[in-house]
């Protein structure tokens, strides 16, 4: 009976210890668990990377920008080699200014034929007009002439009047048709010189096609300066956006080819938290949900955020992701917006804890896992 007491006791205290283990076990367990309304994910910190790359091929001159520094958009970053490019704009700017001469002068030509043909046109007009007007008057004349040698004519033959007044007046009509074909003459040369003044019109047309060809030579001239600046201007490389130089891809002395990257960018007041969430969990999520965000660089500060994307396919549990429940093998991804980044102090890459709270009545709490 002895013996059955002195093993009854370790028994006893063996279960004691087993039970205490266990309520100590569930106690902290449950004290690590957050409550109904809140739901704790991990992940690193990214952001949207932006690269400043190469339009076109060539060895890289300068590098201005290194990793960490703040660039603006616009700010420049690198610049290739433009030696034969400027030549060649050169080239382009001399040949513009050629096509630019030779329109500037046959422009002006052109300009003094459509003052001088009009008044070419308007003084063959005139002539004709003055010579038409020269032959009405020795028609007229003529016509009286010729009725003044048949009236001198017949008193003559009448013995009336002398033959030298019967020869006069015949004279008179034969002079009287001879300016009437003179004035005939005078319209027909008139009559040329307005249709020759009329092909001036011709020569003016002539000469607008020419002023347009040129025009267009220039303006070709002109497009292919634009080309080679755009070039030119190509080849210094830009940053397409604001944020911190992540990585300086190259260096000077290296050739890049066309699309590329010399320098890679990330805006750090636009960053996020990619977070993986358990199948079980996910129906509790939708959009705009305030999120908590805490790093271990920074156990006692949180930045807010906000749930902007809720992915609508189920994945297996990435290994880079630690997930509470090992058994949990379906995840969604979640993307969680960060609205403030003061001082900058997150970068992409740091590890980050989240808590997004799907119940407004709900505390915050920091993250637990269980």
């Amino acid at each position: 009976m002895e013996n059955k007491n002195k093993l009854l006791g370790p028994v006893l205290i063996g279960i004691a210890a087993v039970v205490i283990g266990i309520g100590v076990f569930y106690y902290f367990a449950e004290s690590r668990k957050l409550p109904e309304g809140l739901i704790a994910a991990n992940g690193r910190i990214e952001g949207d990377r932006i690269v400043a790359a190469a339009k076109y091929p060539g060895r890289v001159s300068k590098m201005f920008a290194k990793e960490g520094d703040t660039v603006k958009a616009g700010a420049v970053v690198a610049q290739l080699e433009d030696e034969s490019f400027q030549a060649k704009v050169e080239q382009a700017r001399q040949a513009f200014h050629g096509a630019d001469a030779q329109l500037k002068a046959a422009q002006a030509n052109l300009d003094i034929a459509q003052r001088e043909v009009p008044m070419g046109v308007s003084v063959a007009d005139a002539s004709v007009s003055q010579a038409q007007a020269m032959w009405a008057k020795a028609s007229a004349v003529e016509v009286q002439a010729k009725l003044d040698a048949a009236r001198n004519k017949d008193l003559f033959e009448r013995g009336v009047i002398e033959r030298h007044r019967y020869e006069q007046a015949d004279l008179a009509w034969q002079v009287a048709q001879s300016d009437v074909k003179a004035a005939q003459e005078a319209i027909n040369r008139a009559k040329q010189g307005s249709a020759q003044a009329g092909l001036g019109n011709d020569k003016i047309k002539a000469k607008q096609q020419e002023v347009d060809a040129l025009r267009a030579q220039r303006d070709r001239a002109a497009a292919a300066v634009t080309e080679a600046e755009s070039v030119l201007s190509d080849l210094v490389i830009k940053s397409p956006g604001t944020g911190v130089v992540l990585t300086r891809l190259r260096e000077p002395g290296e050739v890049v080819m066309p699309g590329g990257s010399l320098v890679e960018i990330v805006d750090l007041d636009h960053l996020y938290l990619k977070v993986y969430v358990p199948e079980s969990k996910i129906g509790q999520l939708r959009l705009g949900l305030p999120v908590r965000i805490y790093t271990d660089a920074q156990p006692d500060q949180f930045y807010e955020a906000t749930v902007s994307y809720i992915s609508s396919r189920s994945e297996f549990t990435p290994k880079e992701v630690q997930t509470t429940d090992e058994r949990v093998k379906l995840v969604y991804a979640v993307k969680l917006v960060i609205t403030k980044n003061p001082d900058r102090k997150l970068t992409p890459g740091i590890p980050a804890d989240a808590v997004i709270r799907w119940k407004e009545n709900i505390a915050w709490q920091k993250p637990r896992w269980n």
